[in-house]
C-alpha cells in the first residue's frame, strides 16, 4: 500500500518590518541593511531560527531586563519610600503581607477575607501563595513569592507574543512590539493583568481562526481576571451590525457569558460578601493615581476650587467612555470601508483607560497588544512608550512624597506630575486618533495592503457590507474584499 504523505502547513510571504517600517529601516545598517527586495521571507525555510523561536528569545531577554530592574527590592526588601525611587514598586508584596496570603488565605475561599480584584485573579494571587514554602511574612517568603509571579509572568508574556504573532500569519513580526515593549518590562511584574492581556490575546487568536467558542471563553475568563476583555465585545458588535452576521456575536458572546459565570457563580454563592467587594471597593473608591480626575483634584486643590467626590467621577466617567462609544460606533457605522476589529478594540480600551477613574501604572499592558494588531508602526509606538516610560517615572517620584514623605531631593513637585500624566493621556490619544484615520482612510492601513481585508476578523474577514451610514462617499466604495490564494501570498 503507498503511504500518504500527511499536507504540509502551507507558507505565506512574510512583512518584513525593516523592509516595510520606515522607521525601522534607518536602524538596520548594522545588521546589513534592510531586507532585499528579492527575498522571500517565509516562503524558504529558516533553519532553526524561525520567526516565533526569535520572538521567545527577544520576549525572554526583555523578561530579564524587566527583573533586573527590580533587583533594589529583591535586595533590600519592598519598603517605602526606597521601593518608589527605584521604580521596583510591585503589588505582589503589598497584598501577600496585607491580604493574609502569607498566612494562608485563599481570596474568595477564605470566609472574611476581602480581595479588591476580579475572582480569577484572587484564585491566581491564592494559587500562586501556596507555591512558596512556609509559613509568615518574612523576607524570604515575600521574595519567593515575587519571583514565582514573575516566573509566570514570563511565561504569560511569551503565550501573549506567540498568539499576537499567529492572529496575522503574514505579519508575525509585529509580535515584536508585544515582546520588546518598554511598557512591559518595566510594569510586567507590577500585578497580575498579564494574565488578562493574554486570555484576550488568546481569544483574538482563536477569533481571527473563526473558533469562535475557545475566543469567547477566553475572552470571559480574561473579564473574570480584569474588567477590560469584556470590552472586545463591543468591536464584536458594531462589526455584526456592519456586515450582518449576528451569529459571530451571539456565538461569542455566549461563550464569553457562560466562561464568566462558570468562575464568578459558585463564589458569589458561597461567599457573596467577599464577591461583592470588588464591586463595591470599585464604585466607593475615589479617583486613582494618574487618572484625569485625580489630576484634575490635585489642581483643584492648588488652585482653591471644589474637588469632584467619587459620585460625581463615577458619573462623569460612565458618560464620557459612553460618549465616546457612540462616536466609535459612528465611525464603525459611517467608515468607507468596514473596520477591522483590532482597530475597533484598541479604540474602546483607550477610550476606557483615558475616561476611567483608575489609571494604574500597569494599565498600559492592556494596549500593547492590540496596538500591535490595530497599527503596527514602530516610530508612533516607541514615541508612546517613551512617553509612557516618562509617566512610569513621575508617578513614583510623587509617590515617594505624597505617601512616604521621602526626602525632597528625589520628589517631584504636583505640577510636574501633572504635565506627565497629561503627556500619557495626549500620546494614547494621538494613537486613537490615528488609528481613527486609518479607519476613515484605509489607504493609510498597512495591514490592508495588497487587497486583505481583516486578517484578525475571523467570521467579518471579506464580508459584505450590510449596514452602513453613508456620511462620506457613495455606495460605490462597498465592494466587499475578499482573500484569495494568490494576493495571500504576495509580498509586502
Amino acid at each position: 500500500m503507498q503511504e500518504t504523505k500527511p499536507p504540509e502547513r502551507k507558507r505565506v510571504r512574510l512583512v518584513i518590518p525593516s523592509r516595510s517600517d520606515p522607521f525601522l529601516r534607518n536602524f538596520t545598517e548594522l545588521v546589513g541593511g534592510p531586507l532585499g527586495r528579492r527575498s522571500a521571507p517565509g516562503m524558504v525555510s529558516p533553519g532553526f531560527f524561525t520567526v516565533e523561536r526569535v520572538l521567545v528569545i527577544l520576549t525572554v531577554v526583555a523578561a530579564l531586563a524587566g527583573i533586573l530592574l527590580k533587583n533594589f527590592c529583591r535586595t533590600n526588601g519592598w519598603e517605602t519610600p526606597g521601593q518608589f525611587y527605584a521604580t521596583c514598586y510591585s503589588d505582589f508584596p503589598e497584598l501577600f503581607r496585607n491580604r493574609g496570603l502569607g498566612d494562608g488565605a485563599f481570596p474568595f475561599i477564605t470566609q472574611g477575607s476581602l480581595f479588591e480584584y476580579p475572582v480569577l485573579m484572587g484564585f491566581i494571587a491564592g494559587a500562586t501563595a501556596l507555591l512558596v514554602p512556609g509559613a509568615g511574612t518574612d523576607n524570604p517568603r515575600v521574595l519567593g513569592y515575587f519571583d514565582v509571579n514573575a516566573t509566570l509572568i514570563a511565561a504569560v508574556w511569551i503565550i501573549t507574543v506567540l498568539a499576537t504573532a499567529r492572529t496575522n500569519r503574514r505579519r508575525s513580526w509585529d509580535g515584536a512590539m508585544v515582546a520588546l515593549a518598554p511598557g512591559i518590562v518595566l510594569a510586567g511584574v507590577i500585578n497580575w493583568d498579564m494574565w488578562a492581556v493574554c486570555m484576550l490575546a488568546l481569544g483574538m487568536y482563536f477569533f481571527s481562526r473563526k473558533k469562535l467558542v475557545l475566543a469567547g471563553i477566553f475572552i470571559g475568563l480574561g473579564t473574570a481576571t480584569k474588567l477590560y476583555p469584556l470590552l472586545i465585545l463591543g468591536a464584536v458588535l458594531l462589526l455584526a451590525l456592519r456586515s450582518g452576521r449576528i451569529r459571530a456575536l451571539l456565538i461569542t458572546a455566549g461563550a464569553a457569558t457562560a466562561a464568566w459565570l462558570a468562575v464568578n457563580v459558585p463564589v458569589a454563592a458561597t461567599n457573596p460578601e467577599g464577591w461583592k467587594y470588588f464591586y463595591q471597593f470599585t464604585q466607593e473608591r475615589p479617583a486613582g493615581y494618574s487618572s484625569p480626575w485625580f489630576a484634575y483634584n490635585l489642581v483643584a486643590a492648588r488652585l482653591g476650587w471644589n474637588p469632584l467626590e467619587a459620585g460625581a467621577i463615577n458619573s462623569l466617567a460612565l458618560d464620557l467612555f459612553l460618549l465616546a462609544c457612540i462616536l466609535i460606533a459612528v465611525l464603525a457605522l459611517a467608515a468607507p470601508r468596514r473596520p477591522r476589529i483590532a482597530q475597533l478594540a484598541f479604540l474602546i480600551v483607550a477610550a476606557f483607560i483615558l475616561t476611567n477613574k483608575v489609571y494604574s501604572p500597569q494599565f498600559v499592558l492592556w494596549l500593547i497588544p492590540l496596538i500591535a494588531l490595530a497599527r503596527p508602526r514602530w516610530r508612533d509606538f516607541v514615541i508612546w512608550q517613551a512617553i509612557e516610560a516618562l509617566h512610569w517615572g513621575a508617578i513614583w517620584m510623587y509617590l515617594g512624597q505624597a505617601t512616604s514623605g521621602g526626602s525632597t531631593q528625589h520628589n517631584i513637585d504636583m505640577p510636574y506630575y501633572v504635565l506627565a500624566v497629561v503627556a500619557h493621556m495626549f500620546a494614547t490619544a494621538y494613537l486613537m486618533a490615528r488609528v481613527a484615520w486609518d479607519i476613515w482612510d484605509p489607504s493609510g492601513d498597512v495591514i490592508r495592503r495588497h487587497r486583505i481585508d481583516d486578517p484578525h476578523g475571523g467570521p467579518f474577514d471579506g464580508a459584505p457590507d450590510w449596514l452602513r451610514i453613508n456620511l462620506r462617499r457613495p455606495a460605490a466604495s462597498l465592494v466587499p474584499w475578499r482573500k484569495s490564494a494568490v494576493t495571500e501570498g504576495r509580498s509586502a
